[in-house]
């Protein structure tokens, strides 16, 4: 159970709220970079953090990420010309660089200077593995660049996807470190997705669907253990990487590419699920690439043209009662990723906390909330940065592995969770 006014901190993360400005000391995922895939491509819309936005790729190959609207009369840029290093807007002319700099008024004369007094909110917009990124925050308190690992290995070795989510952004993510889930909710998906079937381990969650979790500080937030019975005097343990303040990587199942995802809320009651799957010393295979696109794995299929998933709310996500009935798939809904966001969207747009029942495999998500406020009651009363922003706390991995049983994980396995170019993963 949670207070109403602690749930309320958490998952309100608007313009001025302090969640929201906790989520603007990072680096985020803003756009797929084929979003904008060439000079002068049509504007694209984009919503984050409360704020509505417009993202374009001007005429010199420069990114950026403005307010939406003119500051003439407030009309939609979207709709505006993308041309000679501006978006113009087609009402009147007025034109802005991709740092939100109004660089032509055509009913002003040059000499007035006029186009000096006029700024539209910007952010930067910088292009890494196959997403654009932005810092929503102090432009003078901006952290390195990301480095997370699927985001800087070569270009065949990642691949990346984003679907709307018509929750809060917070239950999507506590979704994301829920291993306890994953012998019921996903057990037709270890049998048959082909990105999870065929592990040596999943033979682990099927036999012990009673884990037990261990969760351990990490410097950036949470190494949270699930702990099964494997052969005598051992355990097969399954790491997830959580860090401040929704960045997740689930443990790969043997050679399958590793996966996992950043959930950035839109509003209070959306967020984008970014999902992404790599493999650290080889190439996605052009199958492997193929299934992820089909919407396997972490990844889903779309309403054509846009990204709200195919399966969704208003078709009760294509359930099929008789796939459920006969054991294929336990909850009735394809695919990892529909099966997770079906019944997070289930809750309600923001899930009144006040109402649960918790138990001991939820002390992950307990303790991704304690670390949560506490960062963000740290920054609102002294100003102190929140982890999760230096690199470091970038290069981590998950982990797949048997231990003996009298071997604390966190020890065991504290050079596994180092991400380093060229090092094979840690899995069964």
């Amino acid at each position: 159970m949670l207070r109403k006014e602690v749930n309320d901190l958490l998952t309100q993360t608007d313009t001025g709220t302090p969640m929201g400005d906790l989520f603007r000391q990072y680096w985020i995922p803003a756009l797929l970079a084929s979003e904008l895939p060439e000079d002068n491509c049509p504007p694209v819309r984009v919503k984050l953090l409360g704020e509505r936005l417009l993202a374009f790729r001007d005429s010199n190959g420069e990114y950026g990420l403005i307010d939406e609207f003119c500051a003439h009369r407030g009309v939609s840029l979207w709709f505006g010309r993308n041309e000679e290093g501006g978006i113009r807007c087609p009402y009147h002319g007025w034109k802005y660089d991709v740092n939100g700099n109004c660089i032509e008024v055509p009913s002003e004369p040059e000499e007035s200077g006029f186009c000096e007094k006029i700024k539209l909110s910007a952010y930067p917009l910088i292009k890494m593995g196959d997403i654009l990124w932005t810092h929503m925050g102090d432009k003078n308190n901006v952290p390195e660049l990301p480095k997370w690992e699927f985001a800087t290995v070569p270009a065949e070795q990642t691949y990346s996807s984003k679907r709307w989510q018509e929750c809060n952004w917070l239950q999507a993510m506590e979704g994301g470190i829920d291993s306890s889930h994953v012998s019921f909710l996903h057990s037709g998906g270890l049998k048959n997705d082909p990105l999870f079937k065929g592990a040596a381990g999943n033979k682990y969650n099927f036999n012990d669907k009673k884990p037990v979790f261990e969760v351990v500080d990490s410097e950036g937030g949470l190494y949270i253990g699930a702990r099964r019975m494997a052969e005598e005097g051992h355990y097969y343990w399954r790491i997830t990487q959580w860090v401040v303040p929704s960045f997740t990587m689930i443990p790969p199942r043997g050679d399958h590419p590793v996966h996992g995802h950043f959930w950035i809320p839109i509003d209070d009651e959306n967020c984008w699920a970014w999902s992404y799957d790599y493999h650290p010393t080889r190439a996605l295979t052009e199958q492997e690439r193929q299934y992820m696109i089909e919407g396997n794995g972490v990844h889903n299929q779309y309403v054509p043209g846009t990204f709200r998933p195919l399966q969704n709310k208003d078709n009760d996500y294509l359930m099929d009662r008789e796939a459920q009935k006969r054991g294929e798939l336990y909850s009735g809904v394809w695919g990892i990723a529909m099966q997770d966001a079906s019944l997070q969207e289930s809750m309600g747009p923001i899930v009144d906390r006040t109402k649960e029942n918790l138990v001991s495999t939820d002390n992950g998500i307990i303790m991704a909330r304690h670390k949560l406020r506490k960062a963000v009651n740290a920054l609102t009363e002294k100003g102190i940065m929140p982890p999760g922003r230096d690199t470091k706390h970038h290069l981590v991995r998950s982990v797949a592995k048997v231990l003996p049983k009298d071997q604390p994980f966190s020890e065991a396995c504290a050079e596994d969770f180092k991400a380093e170019v060229g090092k094979p993963q840690t899995t069964v």
